[in-house]
C-alpha cells in the first residue's frame, strides 16, 4: 500500500543510504504518482514531467544519504528534488529563461501539505480549496523575492532575520517586501487587483 506516512519515508531514505533497492523500489511506489503530479503541473508535458521524475529518483538514489529529518519533512525534500529537476529540464528546453526562485510555487506549499497528509486518499488531497486557489493566484502575482520572502516566514514558519538570512537580504528589505507583500495579497482576497 502506497503511503506518504513521514516516518515510512524518512526509514526507506535511510536505507536508500545504504543502497537498498527493496526500499528504493518501496519509496518509488508509494511516492511516484504524486511526484509526477507535481512535476507535471510544473512541465505540462507528461514525457517531459516523465523524464523529470526518473532523474529525480536517480538524483534521490545518489543523494538520500544527504537528507536530514530536522531541516524538512521526506515529502517537502522529495519535491524540492522533482521541483529543481523540472526547472532544470525548463532552462535546457530554453537557455533564455529566466526562471525566479520563487517562480512555479503557486500552491506549491499546499501542494505539498496535501501530499503529506496520511488522512485524506491521494486524489482527494490534491483538490485545493477555493481559498486555496485564490491565494495561490494571488501570490503569482507577487514580484518572485516577495512571494519567497512570504512564503517562508508564514509557511516554513521563520522569523524575519531567519528569512533576512536565508535570502541573504538586509532585515529592513525583507520586512519591507513581507508588509508590502501581504497588502497586495489582501487586496487580491479582497477582489482588487494588484
Amino acid at each position: 500500500m502506497a503511503t506518504t506516512d513521514p516516518h515510512q519515508l524518512q526509514a526507506w531514505l535511510h536505507a536508500i543510504a545504504r543502497q537498498d533497492r527493496h526500499a528504493f523500489a518501496q519509496l518509488y511506489a508509494a511516492t511516484a504518482p504524486k511526484l509526477f503530479g507535481y512535476a507535471l503541473r510544473i512541465l505540462s508535458r507528461r514525457e517531459v514531467a516523465e523524464e523529470a521524475l526518473q532523474e529525480s529518483f536517480v538524483n534521490i538514489w545518489n543523494s538520500a544519504a544527504a537528507y536530514q529529518a530536522g531541516m524538512a519533512a521526506p515529502m517537502t525534500w522529495l519535491t524540492a528534488i522533482v521541483r529543481n529537476k523540472a526547472f532544470d529540464l525548463l532552462r535546457r528546453a530554453d537557455p533564455a529563461l529566466e526562471l525566479d526562485a520563487g517562480q512555479g510555487d503557486d500552491g506549491m506549499l499546499t501542494m505539498i501539505e496535501a501530499m503529506e497528509s496520511a488522512d485524506a486518499p491521494s486524489g482527494e488531497a490534491l483538490q485545493f480549496s477555493r481559498d486555496a486557489v485564490a491565494l495561490s493566484r494571488c501570490l503569482q502575482r507577487l514580484e518572485g523575492l516577495h512571494r519567497q520572502a512570504i512564503a517562508l516566514a508564514y509557511f516554513h514558519d521563520l522569523s524575519h532575520s531567519e528569512v533576512a538570512t536565508r535570502l541573504m537580504l538586509p532585515i529592513g528589505t525583507v520586512k519591507t517586501w513581507i508588509r508590502r507583500g501581504l497588502e497586495r495579497l489582501r487586496l487580491c482576497l479582497g477582489g482588487e487587483a494588484i
